[in-house]
């Protein structure tokens, strides 16, 4: 981002720059995301109980979607209101059809 687009509030969300504690929180959640799809790798491998897997699974998604939660926040927070205010209404349909995606 060029100091003129900073100076204006534009953010070239192609780019975005998370502060420091975003990166590190979304790093220690995708890290235990991680780390829970190789215990379900396991446990498929170990044969565990369909049930126990399912569980498993459903706790990784949430964990997920709570990620992504937070993703969506910081960029309502940040990329979507400078580009409202600068008069570029085209995010809020970007924003419906990422929300579509990831529903």
């Amino acid at each position: 981002m060029d100091s003129k687009e900073e100076a204006s509030g534009n953010c070239d969300c192609r780019r975005t720059q998370r502060p420091a504690e975003l990166k590190r929180s979304l790093a220690g959640r995708l890290a235990r995301i991680e780390g829970q799809v190789r215990g379900i790798a396991r446990m498929i491998e170990k044969d565990a109980y369909c049930d126990d897997v399912m569980a498993q699974i459903a706790a990784a998604r949430g964990a997920l979607a709570k990620a992504s939660l937070i993703v969506l926040e910081h960029h309502m927070k940040h990329c979507l209101i400078d580009r409202v205010r600068a008069g570029d209404e085209a995010i809020v349909d970007e924003l419906m059809d990422s929300l579509t995606r990831n529903l």
